[in-house]
């Protein structure tokens, strides 16, 4: 349905993420992956999701000059928000031990930005998902980390994986989301930019 819809237009994920491209096909849609290096920076005063808005604008910055008149370019960027902070993707093992052991037995959100470039125009979409952990012993958290080595992950986790089928009490919100794209804003903010032409 999507994919006819967007017939006259291209398509562009700017994402190296497995995830989101998984997404995209599984919606049947049409589209190609373009890579621009960036570094995702963003200013200290930024919290939650203006931090997710920031970045997936900063993402789409070195395309606007090559876009054409029917190009749509999806980036997106999301971080886990605990305690007052953005969690980001580890380092390394020991931050990632860090980050699952602060959330663990507790409430934390996921927020996720999506911005939709074209040629003059851009718009951004944002959601938060609440994830609840139950208290995770150590040995959970090291077997997962060494077994999953979940260091592409905001938050050093994925929900798809071993550590949340055994580790998650509740969701509140987007499911997609927390695994790294909410597809429901995907979908109506394509079909909506469709309707504008």
């Amino acid at each position: 349905m999507l994919k006819d819809i967007l017939k006259p237009y291209r398509l562009i994920l700017a994402s190296g993420s497995p995830r989101r491209h998984q997404f995209f096909k599984d919606l049947g849609l049409d589209f190609e992956i373009i890579l621009k290096p960036i570094e995702e920076v963003y200013p200290e005063h930024l919290k939650r999701e203006e931090i997710t808005d920031y970045l997936s604008k900063l993402k789409a910055e070195p395309f606007i000059s090559e876009l054409k008149s029917n190009d749509i370019l999806v980036t997106s960027d999301t971080i886990v928000w605990h305690n007052n902070n953005a969690l980001g993707k580890p380092k390394d093992e020991q931050d990632a031990f860090n980050m699952l052991k602060s959330m663990s037995n507790g409430t934390h959100e996921v927020i996720s930005s999506i911005c939709f470039t074209q040629k003059n125009k851009q718009k951004v979409a944002n959601t938060t998902t609440k994830v609840t952990f139950k208290k995770l012993t150590d040995q959970e958290i090291w077997h997962y980390i060494k077994a999953f080595k979940p260091f592409d992950k905001a938050g050093a986790y994925g929900i798809q994986e071993w550590i949340g089928a055994i580790g998650i009490t509740s969701i509140e919100g987007s499911y997609t989301n927390v695994v790294g794209l909410p597809t429901h804003i995907l979908y109506e903010t394509l079909i909506n930019i469709s309707k504008d032409e």
